[in-house]
C-alpha cells in the first residue's frame, strides 16, 4: 500500500491519487524520519537527504546537534560511547523506520543498517528493499567481463 501524493501533502488517504515518485518520495521519505527522530529522540539534524539507487535508500542526516548528555560524555574523552548510545537507539527505532519505508514506497524492506559518526555528526540509515524504485534505476554487472570492453560493451 503507497501513499498518495494526497496524503503526503496531509489530505486524506480516501482522495484517489498518484503514489509518490521522485523527488516527492524523497523528501517524504527525508521529512518522515527527520519526524520520528524528533518525536522519540527529542530533536532532529539540521539537514536531511534521501538518495534512492535501484533498490537501496539512504538517508543521510547532519548536524544532530548533541544532547547534553552526550556532550558531557563526548567532553569526558568518551566520543565512543555516545556512537554506541547512538546506535542502540537505532536498533530501537529500526521496526519503526522500515514501517515507514515500506509505507512510503510499497517495497518490503529485506534490510536496514545504521551508522553513526560523531565528528563531523553525521548519521546514515540504509534500506535495501525487494525491488527497484521506479524512476531511479542503476546498472547491474552480474559476471564482469576481464580484458578490455568497448564502451558500448562489445569486445574488441
Amino acid at each position: 500500500m503507497t501513499p498518495t501524493a494526497d496524503k503526503a501533502r496531509g489530505g486524506s488517504e480516501e482522495k484517489p491519487d498518484q503514489p509518490l515518485s521522485g523527488g516527492q518520495l524523497l523528501a517524504a521519505i527525508s521529512n518522515s524520519i527527520v519526524s520520528l527522530l524528533r518525536e522519540k529522540y527529542g530533536r532532529g539534524p539540521m539537514k536531511a537527504k534521501t538518495y534512492a539507487l535501484d533498490d537501496i535508500i539512504v538517508v543521510v542526516m547532519r548536524g544532530s546537534g548533541f544532547t547534553p548528555l552526550e556532550q558531557t560524555i563526548m567532553d569526558s574523552g568518551e566520543p565512543d560511547r555516545v556512537i554506541a548510545m547512538r546506535e542502540d537507539f537505532q536498533r530501537v527505532m529500526a521496526q519503526r523506520y522500515r514501517s515507514t519505508i515500506e509505507e512510503l514506497t510499497g517495497r518490503k524492506v529485506l534490510a536496514f543498517l545504521s551508522q553513526a559518526h560523531v565528528e563531523p555528526d553525521i548519521t546514515m540509515e540504509i534500506f535495501f528493499v525487494d525491488g527497484p524504485l521506479e524512476g531511479f534505476g542503476a546498472v547491474e554487472i552480474t559476471e564482469p567481463q576481464t580484458g578490455d570492453v568497448a564502451a558500448d560493451g562489445a569486445q574488441p
